[in-house]
């Protein structure tokens, strides 16, 4: 057995599509009408009234259980993309303790969505504002041998 996505219940496909594709950027990897499945392991459905899930779970509300991660090194960027938009954000781009630019909103359907840094872009950051590794690796929590291989990485 292996994994193969997250699914997301939403109540509009065609509204989850212009958000995740045409906001986000993200690709279609197939397209089932009222199922899509997105390229990095995320589905997105919109169930009828008369399905199982539909009637069992109540996939209507905004239980919000789970957070969609998601990775980019242009996070001003996307931000500012979602703010001129009028998206709904828990917070505006901030800098996690652990040094990470995020920012977290919720989707159409009320989902929690955060975009973050990727660990590369947030090390290589630090290491520009003049942080040593040593230090880097207080601040981060990543052990001193992976930010060393990240910086050098950068060279």
């Amino acid at each position: 057995m292996k994994f193969h996505s997250a699914v997301v219940f939403v109540k509009s496909i065609e509204v989850a599509k212009d958000f995740y594709v045409g906001m986000l950027g993200l690709k279609i990897e197939h397209d089932f009408g009222r199922n899509i499945i997105l390229e990095g392991g995320v589905s997105l459905w919109e169930v009828q009234e008369e399905h199982i899930i539909s009637r069992e779970l109540k996939t209507g509300g905004n239980a919000n259980r789970f957070e969609l991660y998601f990775e980019t090194a242009d996070v001003d960027a996307i931000f500012w993309k979602l703010k001129a938009e009028g998206v709904v954000f828990l917070h505006e781009l901030q800098e996690e303790p652990w040094g990470q630019h995020t920012l977290r909103f919720l989707d159409p359907d009320g989902h929690l969505v955060e975009i973050g840094e990727p660990l590369e872009v947030f090390v290589g950051n630090m290491s520009r504002q003049g942080l040593t590794p040593e230090q880097i690796s207080e601040k981060s929590g990543i052990a001193l041998e992976t930010v060393a291989a990240l910086l050098e990485l950068k060279k």
